[in-house]
C-alpha cells in the first residue's frame, strides 16, 4: 500500500528537522486515576487569540493499555466566560484535529509575515471559542502531535512516503524535497484499529483531563454542558464515543463503575459536519450526487451512474455484503474489538466493495470529492499552517518533541484491516442519545461528495423513524419529517441555508460548502454551532421550548445555484500530492538544477520571474476583520433575497490536504 496525500511533515526545507526544543511541561497523575498522567504546559505565542485573557493548555494524557498511548489536546478558554465545554475531533480515521484549529473552528489561523518563510496567528472572526470553551483532541493514537514512541525517520514531500531509519535523499528528490524528524512509530499494532477501541481511549483522556481540570466540567444539570462536535469519520467517531460517556456515566449511577475513580461527562449536545455515519443508508446517494445535485453538475454519464447505483443493490453487492459484516460482528466480536481475523476479513471486503463499485466512479470527473465544484488538484484550504506547526518557536510553544504529521498511515492501515467503516449500525446510537434528551445536530455542506447532504438527510429521516417504538421520542417519527425547511438566517443579509429542526434534532444544509463545512462558511457554520448547543432555533437564533419546537417552510430543500468559478491554485510544497499538479512537481523535481526556473517561497511554489502559481503571501480571507470578536446573531426579520448568498461569500477554491489524502488512500489501498 502507497502513502499518498496528506501525512505531510511540514518544517523548513533543510535536511535535519529534528525538534531540538525544552518541553517544560508540568505533570501530574490524575487525581481519580494514578494510571493516567497529564503532562501540560501554557503555549505562550504559539496562537494569537481574541483576548489576552483566553485561557490556553497544550498537554499530553497518558493513558492505560497495551502499548504507549499519549494523547494531546489544546484547550482554549471561551471569549467571554462561559460555562459549556465544547470537545472537536477531525476524521480520517487518522487525521489530526490541528486541521480543524488551523482551518476551521479555533481561535486563530496562520499567516505570512514576511517573505522568507515567517508565519504568525491571528483571531480567527469565527472561531467557536466565541461561544464554548473548546478541547480540541488528536486521536486515535499516533495521529498528529499524539504519539507512542518517538521515532526518527524520513519523509519525501513529493511522494508523502515516510521512513525510518533517517537517511539522504534519492537522487532524483532535491534536498529541500526531503525531511528528516521525529514521528511516532507509525506501527499499526500499536493504535486503535475500531471506532470502539478509539472510544475506550477517548473517554479515559477524559477522565484524565476533567480529573486536573474539573473547573473546566461543566455541571451535570441544566441545559448547558459538554458538546461533542465531530467531521467526516467524526460521523462514526460521535455517536459511539457520546453513547460509551452515557453508558459509563449511567454505570457510576448504578454502581458498577466507581463514582470515586470516574467523573460524570454531561452530554447537552452532538454535532456532526459532514459526517458519514452509515452506507447501508448514505451509499445509495453517492450516484445520487454525482448526477442530480443542485448545482446542475453532471459529473459521470447516466450509464456508469446507474451501475454504480445497481452495485449496492446487486446480490452480493455492497448492501448484502454490509449486512454480513454486521452479523459476523455480532455473532463474533459484539465488542467491536477488531481482534476476530475472520471477521475483519468480512467487513474490509464489505468496505471495498462500496468503496470500489458506488462510490469512486464519481472520481473519473477529475472534481475533487469534497467540492464538487472543483477540479482537481486541490488547495484549499491553504497549507501554510504546515510550515508553522514544525517551526522551532512553536514546537517549544507547546513542548512538542515531535514533528507534526497531519494523517497517520498506520491508523489507516489499523481501521481497514478491520473493516470499521461498515461494522456498526449508528443510528440506533444516535437514537438512544436524542431519547435520552441529547441535541443532535447534522450539518452538511451541499457542495461535498464524499459524506453528501443528500445521505446526510437521509441519516436524518432514517433516525427520526427510529423512534417510533420509543414512548418518550415517538414524536420524532412523524412530527420531524413533517418540519418544514426554514432559512438559516446568519446576519442582517444572509441566509447561509436551510435547516430542518423538530425539538432536539435539526438537519442543516449549508448553501455554497464542501466537506470541511467551518473553512468554506465560517459564520454560517459557527451561527448553526451556537444555536445547537445553546439549545435555540437554529434558524434564527430565538428562544425556544424544544419540547414544542418545528421549523416552517418548503417540505424540500430544493434551491438550486450556479457552481463558482474554477479558482487559481497554489501548489504547496508541504502538500504536493494534494495540491499540485504533474506540471508543477516536474517543476519542484528541477529545484536546484540549471533547468530550474521555480523557487519556493512561504511554503508555495513561485516561478522564476517570482510569481507565484497563486500568491504566497495571501493570507486567509478571515484575518482582518471590521465585525466584533464576541457574540451570537439573533434574527428579528428574514433577508429578502438568498441573492446574497453568492454575492456575499467569495468562490470557494477547493478542499486541501487530510480530504485528498483519506480518497487518495482509499483508491491506492485496495489497488496495492
Amino acid at each position: 500500500m502507497k502513502l499518498l496525500g496528506h501525512v505531510l511533515l511540514a518544517a523548513a526545507g533543510v535536511l535535519a528537522q529534528f525538534p531540538n526544543v525544552s518541553p517544560n511541561l508540568t505533570t501530574i497523575a490524575s487525581p481519580l486515576d494514578p494510571n493516567i498522567t497529564i503532562s501540560y504546559k501554557v503555549p505562550s505565542g504559539a496562537c494569537t487569540t481574541a483576548f489576552e485573557t483566553q485561557q490556553q493548555y497544550t498537554g499530553w494524557v497518558t493513558v492505560p493499555g497495551d502499548y504507549p498511548t499519549n494523547l494531546f489536546f489544546w484547550f482554549v478558554g471561551a471569549r467571554e466566560p462561559s460555562s459549556t465545554l465544547t470537545i472537536w475531533l477531525n476524521g480520517g480515521p487518522g487525521s489530526s484535529s490541528m486541521f480543524g484549529f488551523f482551518t476551521e473552528t479555533g481561535p486563530c489561523e496562520v499567516v505570512d509575515s514576511g517573505p522568507n518563510d515567517k508565519y504568525k496567528t491571528v483571531a480567527r472572526e469565527w472561531g467557536w471559542d466565541r461561544a464554548s470553551n473548546m478541547l480540541f483532541i488528536d486521536q486515535p493514537n499516533q495521529v498528529g502531535f499524539s504519539f507512542d514512541t518517538p521515532t526518527n525517520g524520513s519523509l519525501n514531500l513529493v511522494t508523502g512516503e515516510i521512513s525510518s531509519p533517517p537517511r539522504g535523499p534519492p537522487k532524483s528528490t532535491p534536498a529541500e524535497l526531503f525531511l528528516n524528524g521525529t514521528f511516532s512509530s507509525m506501527n499499526s499494532s500499536r493504535t486503535a484499529n475500531t471506532t470502539e477501541t478509539a472510544a475506550t481511549a477517548i473517554y479515559h483522556m477524559l477522565q484524565g483531563f476533567l480529573g486536573v481540570f474539573p473547573q473546566l466540567n461543566p455541571p451535570d444539570n441544566g441545559s448547558l454542558g459538554v458538546n461533542l462536535f465531530a467531521e467526516s469519520y467524526g460521523g462514526k467517531y460521535g455517536p459511539a464515543f457520546a453513547a460509551r460517556w452515557e453508558d459509563m456515566n449511567t454505570a457510576r449511577v448504578n454502581g458498577t463503575a466507581p463514582n470515586a475513580t470516574t467523573v460524570d461527562i454531561h452530554l447537552t449536545s452532538l454535532g456532526i459536519v459532514n459526517g458519514c455515519v452509515d452506507d447501508l443508508i448514505q451509499a445509495p446517494y453517492y450516484p445520487a450526487m454525482a448526477v442530480d445535485n443542485t448545482y446542475g453538475l453532471v459529473a459521470i454519464n447516466s450509464v456508469r451512474a446507474q451501475a454504480a447505483n445497481a452495485s449496492f443493490y446487486v446480490r452480493g453487492g455492497c448492501r448484502d455484503l454490509i449486512q454480513q459484516c454486521r452479523a459476523a460482528v455480532q455473532a463474533d466480536d459484539p465488542g467491536n474489538s477488531g481482534a476476530m481475523p475472520l471477521v475483519n476479513s468480512v467487513c474490509s471486503r464489505a468496505y471495498k466493495s462500496c468503496t470500489n463499485n458506488v462510490m469512486l466512479p464519481y472520481t473519473d470527473a477529475g472534481r475533487s470529492v469534497y467540492d464538487i465544484s472543483a477540479p482537481l488538484p486541490d488547495a484549499f484550504p491553504p497549507s501554510r499552517y504546515l510550515s508553522y506547526l514544525n517551526s522551532h518557536s512553536f514546537q517549544e510553544a507547546i513542548g512538542t518533541t515531535l514533528n507534526y504529521t497531519e494523517s497517520n498511515l498506520a491508523v489507516q492501515e489499523a481501521f481497514a484491516s478491520t473493516g470499521d467503516y461498515e461494522r456498526q449500525a449508528l443510528v440506533p446510537k444516535l437514537a438512544a442519545l436524542l431519547d435520552a434528551g441529547v441535541r443532535i445536530g447534522l450539518i452538511y455542506g451541499d457542495r461535498d461528495y464524499i459524506c453528501n447532504w443528500l445521505g446526510g438527510q437521509a441519516i436524518s429521516l432514517n433516525l427520526a423513524s427510529s423512534l417510533s417504538s420509543s414512548p418518550s421520542s415517538s414524536r420524532y417519527s412523524s412530527g420531524f419529517p413533517n418540519a418544514g425547511y426554514a432559512p438559516i438566517i446568519v446576519n442582517d443579509t444572509y441566509i447561509g441555508g436551510v435547516v430542518r429542526q423538530f425539538g432536539n434534532l435539526s438537519f442543516s444544509r449549508i448553501y455554497q460548502a464542501g466537506h470541511s463545512v467551518p473553512a468554506y462558511q465560517p459564520e454560517t457554520a459557527f451561527q448553526v454551532f451556537a444555536r445547537i448547543i445553546m439549545g435555540t432555533s437554529v434558524s434564527n437564533g430565538q428562544a425556544v421550548d424544544l419540547a414544542s419546537y418545528n421549523t416552517t417552510g418548503a417540505a424540500n430543500a430544493t434551491e438550486t445555484f450556479a457552481l463558482p468559478a474554477t479558482p487559481t491554485q497554489t501548489c504547496w510544497v508541504r502538500n504536493i500530492p494534494g495540491s499540485c499538479s504533474e506540471d508543477q512537481k516536474d517543476m519542484l523535481l528541477d529545484l536546484g538544477t540549471d533547468e530550474s526556473n521555480v523557487a519556493i517561497m512561504n511554503g508555495a511554489l513561485v516561478t522564476g520571474s517570482g510569481a507565484s502559481m497563486v500568491p504566497g503571501t495571501t493570507t486567509a480571507s478571515t484575518a482582518t476583520t471590521t465585525v466584533p470578536l464576541t457574540g451570537l446573531f439573533t434574527a428579528t426579520a428574514t433577508p429578502s433575497s438568498m441573492a446574497a448568498v453568492l454575492d456575499t461569500k467569495p468562490p470557494s477554491l477547493a478542499m486541501g490536504i487530510w480530504a485528498w489524502f483519506c480518497v487518495s488512500w482509499i483508491i491506492e489501498a485496495w489497488s496495492a
